[in-house]
Parts: structure tokens; C-alpha cells; sequence
């Protein structure tokens, strides 16, 4: 085994162990009861044999939550009212609460959701004709501190749970009406997961996995590796194990083009500089010209916007299926950069564009409700409205 594969099995392991500090929250309630939502099949199997009932109960309850996205027992009609009861009396299906609710103009929607230690993260519904993401949070804060992100202003409390990461696409399906989970063929509102909202994922990778696990369980949610866009500050360790065991779309913060201005605006390029991101993303398992990488490039007024940083951008791509989603800036309160110029946007596109790769310029939405890429961001003490 080569060194740089026993360092980067060393730094995988740090990154699980620093997780742990950040833990959530139990899963069982003060009065003793088990949350169900977030375990594995297996898990709750093993559930329904400690209370004597066989496998096929499992079953039952997993499609009852995950396909017909049921929130009390009583409703399990497939279920004998009697069992119902034991249930209810043994275990708990959560939903975190909805401590505010705001639509945009655009049809964005984000919610505050509010989890059972009085935690808050952020959560958008980003609508398209055809089509729709909902763009989860995976911590309450970030530890990153990304000079451009709102977010990163925050510092980490702590990770989420993986009920609390996969509950958030399931209580915006209950806000849409969209179960039970529509199948591939038909329409749907809510038809993809973006993991780009608040914190880093693959900081807090063994919760987003299982999470993402459930999603993507075909006789539940549903959702195809298709359907998941992941995003990476560039956690390189952790990248490798994510291409592995989940194979869903990445995507990587990239921001610059260079270590010396990565390092300012994205300070884990200290950890984890340009080449060995890059490295990673080439070996990244399934990227093909169908199944591109994307990079996530905020557009910074006179910081990173240059056509020499386009022609560079280009030259660091070279041989990567990918694409380039350019974004203009969103400004949030006393934020130290400003929005490219449309003239500046559109010549770094045309010369990416020029160069071989797709370079979209991502159009801001939900900005009226600070909702757009990078605007995310909560506070327990501030005052919110409450939904209903």
C-alpha cells in the first residue's frame, strides 16, 4: 500500500473521529421512545425484532414512511390497529418543526426548521419548469469560513442526524403534497436533492450517507445517484469514499485558480491545495461527458472575474468531464466583496465556453428572502415567525 494511501486512510479516519465531537443528538426521546425515521433497513428490522415482531413488519413501516410519507401510525392502514398502538407507544416519527416559512417572488421557498434541541438550519426549494431541488443543510453552522459565504460566518455547533438531514426533503415533500413518492415516469415538483446548503457534507459524512441512502432506496423515496448533487468544499479523503459508496453527482466549490487566492477565500485549500483536489475529482468514479463534475464559481468583482483566470480555469480543467456553473455573487450584510459586472460575467463565460466546457451563469434566486447560494444562515436568538 503506497503512503499517499495510508495518509489519506489516516486522514479519512480523523475526519470521522473529529465528527464525532460534533455528534447530534440521541435519537431517543426523554420518555424513551426511538425516533424511526433515519435507520437503516437493517436497523429497523432489528427494531421490530426486539419487540417480537418478524421482518416483514419492517417492510411494511418503511414503505408507510418513506413511500407514502406517513407522520402518525394511525394512518398505516395496512397495520391492525392494535400493533398501531404498540408502536405508537415504543417509537416516534419526526418531522423537524417549521419555525418559518417565506416564498419568493420566483417561487423560491425556504423554511427554518427547528429540530428537538432547538437547533436551526435552512432549507430552499429551488422550482423549474419541469422540474424541482431541494437544497439541504447537513450542520448547524459551518467550519469552513468561506470569505464569500454567509454561511461560513456562523461557526459550527454541530452536525446534523441522519433523520434530520433526510427529514428536511421529506417535510418539504408535506408542504408540496407530494406523496405517496411519485415514480421516475411522472411529473414531479420535488425531483431532485442538492446538498449545498448549510456546512460542509463530507465533514459530517456518515450521517449524509445513510441519509442519502434512505433517498435514493427504491421501494421508498425513491430518488436515482442521478437525481443528488453533492458539493465539496474539497474535502479530498472524504471525496474518494463518497465516489465509492454513493456514486451521485458531485459538485466542487472552486472559486479561484489559484493556491495563493484559494487559500484567502477558501481557507481548507490550505489543507487540501488545488492539485490534489483536482487529482481527486479525476478519479472520481462514474464522471463521463454524461455524468460531468460540476465546479461552483462565485463570481467576485475584481477579485477572481479576469479572462486570464477564465484561460487559467480552462487549463486546470483540461481532460475533466465537467462543467462550470458560474455564479454571481449574492451579498448578504457587510460582506467584503461585490457582484462581477454582467460585461465581466459574460467574457469569462464566452472564453470557458470557448475552451471546451459548458459554463452556465447560474441565475440568483430567492434573493428577496436571502435564499440564493450563499446567503443561508441562522441564529437560535433571533426572532422568528411562526408557521400556522
Amino acid at each position: 500500500m503506497s503512503a499517499a494511501l495510508l495518509l489519506s486512510e489516516a486522514e479519512r479516519d480523523r475526519i470521522l473521529a473529529k465528527a464525532a465531537i460534533f455528534a447530534p443528538p440521541p435519537a431517543t426521546l426523554p420518555d424513551g421512545r426511538r425516533e424511526l425515521v433515519g435507520l437503516s433497513r437493517e436497523e429497523l428490522i432489528a427494531e421490530m425484532q426486539a419487540i417480537g415482531e418478524k421482518p416483514f413488519r419492517a417492510k411494511q413501516i418503511w414503505h408507510w414512511l418513506y413511500y407514502q410519507g406517513a407522520t402518525d401510525f394511525s394512518v398505516m392502514s395496512s397495520i391492525a390497529k392494535p400493533m398501531q398502538q404498540k408502536l405508537a407507544e415504543r417509537f416516534v416519527i419526526g418531522r423537524p418543526e417549521i419555525a418559518e416559512e417565506q416564498t419568493s417572488t420566483d417561487g423560491t421557498r425556504k423554511w427554518l426548521f427547528r429540530f428537538r434541541d432547538g437547533q436551526q438550519v435552512e432549507t430552499v426549494y429551488i422550482p423549474e419548469k419541469d422540474r424541482g431541488s431541494v437544497c439541504i443543510s447537513t450542520q448547524v453552522g459551518c467550519t469552513l469560513s468561506c470569505k464569500f459565504c454567509h454561511t461560513g460566518t456562523q461557526r459550527l455547533t454541530r452536525n446534523l442526524g441522519v433523520a434530520e438531514v433526510v427529514a428536511q426533503f421529506m417535510a418539504a415533500r408535506d408542504s408540496y403534497g407530494e406523496w405517496p413518492s411519485p415514480n421516475d415516469e411522472n411529473p414531479r415538483l420535488l425531483s431532485n436533492i442538492v446538498v449545498m446548503g448549510m456546512g460542509e457534507p463530507l465533514y459530517n459524512y456518515e450521517n449524509v450517507a445513510k441519509a442519502l441512502k434512505i433517498a435514493m432506496d427504491g421501494e421508498g423515496i425513491g430518488l436515482s445517484r442521478r437525481r443528488i448533487t453533492l458539493s465539496t468544499s474539497g474535502v479530498v479523503p472524504m471525496m474518494d469514499k463518497c465516489g465509492q459508496e454513493l456514486g451521485v453527482n458531485l459538485a466542487v466549490s472552486l472559486h479561484a485558480v489559484t493556491d495563493e487566492l484559494r487559500d484567502e477565500i477558501v481557507p481548507l485549500n490550505r489543507k487540501y491545495p488545488l492539485a490534489e483536489l483536482l487529482a481527486a475529482c479525476r478519479r472520481y468514479p462514474g464522471a463521463t461527458n454524461a455524468r460531468r463534475i460540476t465546479f461552483e464559481y462565485v463570481m467576485l468583482r475584481g477579485v477572481n472575474d479576469s479572462p486570464a483566470e477564465a484561460r487559467e480555469l480552462v487549463r486546470l480543467l483540461n481532460g475533466l468531464p465537467a462543467k462550470v456553473n458560474l455564479i454571481p455573487f449574492n451579498p448578504w450584510p457587510n460582506s467584503p466583496y461585490e457582484t462581477s459586472t454582467p460585461e465581466a460575467v459574460r467574457a469569462f463565460a464566452d472564453i470557458v465556453s470557448e475552451g471546451g466546457y459548458s459554463a452556465p451563469v447560474r441565475r440568483p434566486r430567492g434573493r428577496d428572502i436571502s435564499a440564493a447560494c450563499g446567503q443561508l444562515r441562522t441564529e437560535n436568538e433571533r426572532i422568528v415567525r411562526r408557521v400556522g
